[in-house]
């Protein structure tokens, strides 16, 4: 019998996510304030901390909401402390996501928490449960863009707007690539439970396969510059100029040379 306590238990943070929260407000303070000698290095660490807070948010969106809809083995797994540890494919949760931001500059959807999809009773719990991790995403880019479509920027050091405006970047990319309805990403997910049975057994095989045929596709020039546009269409709708989401890009990178435009 599961007692309070282990409830209470399941349901702990997890020092790591305190510890790397712990991190994502030391170096934004240190963004802000001009504190690190280096504002590249503070940018880089601040933007990194976000994403993975991000999403450790995101596959936590995902446990909370199918615990709710019945599946109580969710606390048992550790989904619920937000321990990035803890998910099913922690490469592919944490550790690539993480390696696309520093080498490719985007935001990859990552793997997904484990779920008993026999416990889950009806077709709309099961795409909330898919829809919840990316909508996480999609709150994540207004709080960061909201002092740009407030116009409330004045006092903002620009260091901290572009590092902001990156950071939004990062969690509009990973929400319009997660909601592709494609195998393997969460967009399939929200559309899948109302597939035939047919369509969706003829489509099981090719499931494991779907994020990276994604991956590739990419980098076709025509999609990866249709991708590109949206996105930036995206950014301009949430009032976030180009040059903040390129300089924020550009001073992550403190290993490359800061474009002149982007120096204080």
């Amino acid at each position: 019998m599961t007692t309070a306590t282990s409830r209470r238990h399941e349901r702990r943070i997890s020092p790591v996510f305190l510890a790397i929260l712990a991190v994502m407000a030391v170096t934004g303070w240190a963004v802000w304030s001009g504190f690190a000698s280096n504002a590249g290095v503070a940018i880089f660490l601040f933007v990194t901390s976000a994403w993975i807070v991000s999403l450790c948010l995101h596959e936590y969106a995902h446990a909370r909401t199918a615990l709710h809809s019945g599946d109580i083995t969710i606390g048992a797994k550790g989904y619920l402390t937000l321990n990035p540890l803890a998910y099913t494919h922690a490469v592919l949760s944490v550790i690539l996501p993480v390696l696309f931001v520093i080498l490719g500059g985007i935001g990859l959807p990552g793997g997904a928490v484990f779920i008993e999809q026999g416990r889950i009773r009806g077709r709309w719990k099961h795409s909330l449960i898919s829809a919840a991790g990316p909508l996480t995403n999609v709150l994540f880019a207004i709080v960061c863009t909201a002092p740009f479509w407030l116009d409330a920027l004045d006092g903002v050091p620009l260091a901290f707007q572009y590092a902001l405006a990156f950071l939004a970047f990062l969690q509009v990319t990973a929400a319009l690539l997660n909601f592709l309805p494609v195998p393997g990403l969460d967009g399939y997910g929200v559309i899948e439970p109302w597939l035939s049975y047919k369509i969706k057994r003829q489509i099981e095989p090719y499931a494991p396969y779907g994020f990276f045929v994604v991956i590739a596709l990419l980098f076709v020039p025509a999609i990866n510059g249709a991708f590109f546009d949206t996105i930036d269409a995206l950014m301009r709708a949430l009032g976030v100029p180009e040059i903040s989401r390129y300089c924020g890009s550009n001073l992550y990178r403190f290993w490359q040379e800061t474009p002149e435009l982007c120096q204080d």
